[in-house]
């Protein structure tokens, strides 16, 4: 016989084992709270809209998970209430639980309001216990960051995980017990929390809506809660409406505000919602808050037809005197900014129904753009090549890399919120680049705009976005100071250092940016030179 040799095979698991922990933290947060507690924010504004009325709360708000941020933005408003804490281990090496709960107590560590349990990974990466990596905040203390290889660097696949707690949160006392309750499935994690004087955080028990709640993102529902924006879009219509008798309107996207705010202001207008994203949800919203904001539904409607051109039939053989959009498209979120320019292909499509002297909100859009520093962005989406001796560039197509790219290629614009970003820094003032007239049909269009260098710096790239001009004089503005919109990031192909003339030694001092709109394809062609 001939011999036989015993193979003993090893597996190896990275992350290992033993301390694959979601580590928490307790935080008061005026900020994360503006992105879900619509309820509270909604009960400051003076405009009597009721978007979320007494007994049907449930039905427009955020989907109860997590959500990914960078917590490192929102350092200086955050005020910790506990220290960290863990729920769950894993051990990657063992097939997991696919369900397990489990409730721990927490000590407050200050006085304050629990609007948020932000989350995030600390894995052991050896079978020793000697190389951990940590995913969370910058804030997290010294000590952990020494101890904890891999903490403090920003990496935009290092996001924390955000839960939020119902309303206007939970307040606590320093010393206080809170007990935290958890809960994991197969893909996600769950909270609830209490204190040993208080019920489960429930909030309000509200008949349930069943298949036609309308979950929101957390931005777009700090939107509909922010004072300034309804105060804005309000005094617009209002004015809107002063101009006109018994007017029929039609809001073309899938704003829930304006159909109300239309329906409220004015008895004798008939307002038509298409609402191409929301559909039957919407209409059965509209008359769930009917009541409660004072309008009938023989007064408003939601039209059944998808994509198609209205006729007169359509508005019971009315023009048109108002055409009104926020723009705001259900489900359209993570676009480049000027996908929202749907909302003039669509007053063009619809232009046999207009009359002579339509009113159209908003009237114009201005393209905008900043040169910016965005060092940690552009790391992020630089282009791969050996690591550890392999070769990497293979997955730069699949991964949308756009930094250091060869010379005849140009990375694509990236819908991305600038605060979002990591370390970023203007280099410029604002500019404007072109405009949008919303009053005559879409048509191609382009523009140019000289860029000064104003702060000396290395700059990565330029960020564009669509200001909307609501009336002549109402201006809404979704630029990077704006904490709720996604801009438009061009990256450069290789960093350039600028500068003010006179005041630095500098590669470029001024910058040529050039755009132009096909309406065919809805696509924005950016280029730029510097000078």
């Amino acid at each position: 016989m001939g011999c036989c040799t015993q193979v003993q095979l090893r597996q190896i698991m990275v992350p290992n084992a033993f301390c694959n922990l979601p580590q928490c933290h307790l935080v008061e947060s005026p900020y994360l709270r503006k992105l879900h507690d619509l309820i509270n924010n909604e009960a400051k504004a003076l405009d009597g809209i009721y978007l979320v009325p007494n007994g049907v709360h449930s039905i427009l708000q955020i989907k109860e998970q997590q959500f990914a941020m960078h917590c490192d933005a929102m350092k200086e408003e955050f005020k910790l209430l506990s220290e960290p804490f863990k729920v769950f281990d894993f051990e990657f090496w063992k097939r997991p639980e696919s369900n397990r709960k489990t409730e721990v107590c927490i000590k407050a560590t200050n006085d304050g309001t629990i609007h948020a349990i932000v989350s995030w990974w600390l894995l052991q990466l050896d079978n020793e216990g000697t190389i951990f990596y940590c995913t969370g905040p910058k804030w997290i203390s010294d000590q952990s960051k020494s101890f904890f290889p891999g903490m403090g660097n920003w990496c935009d696949h290092w996001k924390q995980c955000i839960w939020f707690l119902p309303e206007k949160g939970m307040t606590v006392c320093k010393h206080q017990e809170v007990f935290v309750g958890a809960r994991h499935t197969k893909t996600s994690i769950s909270y609830r929390v209490k204190t040993s004087l208080e019920k489960e955080d429930g909030g309000h028990c509200d008949p349930s809506p069943g298949d036609n709640q309308i979950f929101l993102t957390p931005e777009q529902i700090a939107i509909y809660g922010d004072c300034n924006w309804r105060l804005s879009m309000f005094n617009v219509i209002k004015n809107a409406l002063k101009q006109k008798v018994s007017p029929m309107c039609i809001v073309v996207d899938d704003s829930l505000f304006l159909p109300i705010a239309i329906a409220s202001l004015s008895k004798s207008a008939h307002v038509i919602a298409l609402f191409p994203g929301l559909r039957e949800k919407g209409t059965h919203y509209l008359q769930a808050v009917a009541s409660s904001n004072f309008y009938s539904m023989d007064r408003l409607e939601v039209l059944r037809t998808r994509n198609q051109q209205l006729t007169m039939e359509n508005t019971h053989q009315t023009k048109v005197g108002l055409f009104v959009g926020e723009p705001f498209y259900y489900g359209n979120e993570n676009v480049l900014p000027w996908r929202n320019l749907r909302f003039w292909k669509e007053r063009t499509m619809h232009d046999s129904v207009l009359s002579k002297d339509v009113l159209i909100v908003p009237c114009k859009g201005i393209l905008r753009a900043c040169a910016m520093s965005l060092p940690d962005f552009w790391r992020s989406r630089r282009c791969l090549q050996e690591i550890e001796g392999f070769d990497h560039s293979v997955a730069n197509s699949t991964l949308g890399a756009c930094g250091d790219l060869p010379a005849d290629e140009e990375g694509p614009c990236l819908p991305f919120p600038i605060w979002q970003c990591g370390e970023s820094k203007r280099l410029s003032d604002t500019v404007s680049i072109m405009e949008f007239d919303f009053l005559k049909p879409i048509s191609s269009c382009a523009g140019t705009a000289q860029v000064e260098f104003t702060e000396s710096g290395i700059c990565h790239g330029f960020v564009l976005w669509i200001d909307w001009m609501m009336d002549s004089s109402t201006e809404l503005s979704t630029g990077p100071d704006k904490g709720y919109w996604k801009q438009a990031v061009k990256l450069l192909n290789k960093p350039v250092a600028v500068g003010s003339h006179g005041l630095t030694l500098a590669d470029c001092f001024s910058t040529e940016i050039k755009a132009s709109f096909d309406p065919s394809s809805g696509d924005l062609n950016i280029k730029y030179v510097f000078f």
